[in-house]
């Protein structure tokens, strides 16, 4: 089963070392948005506007995947 590695990029990143066995990029793709909803919903409310947050999703050879950014701005 392949492995994928998922690297939280905010204030600090933090890099994914031990990574999760997933059936396909599919699946990876469904663990990633659930991991960041989680992730994203302990911020609270200390994400300001200016800042930005991501999640990227990398395959056992450390090649991207998937990202998701989030960025807020002051209008």
């Amino acid at each position: 089963m392949p492995r994928y590695f998922f690297n939280v990029r905010n204030v600090q990143p933090s890099f994914d070392c031990e990574g999760e066995e997933l059936p396909d990029d599919e699946a990876a793709w469904r663990e990633a948005t659930s991991y960041a909803g989680e992730l994203f919903k302990d911020i609270d409310g200390r994400f300001r506007p200016g800042q930005e947050w991501s999640l990227e999703v990398t395959d056992a050879s450390r090649k991207p995947i998937y990202r998701i950014e989030i960025s807020a701005e002051q209008s």
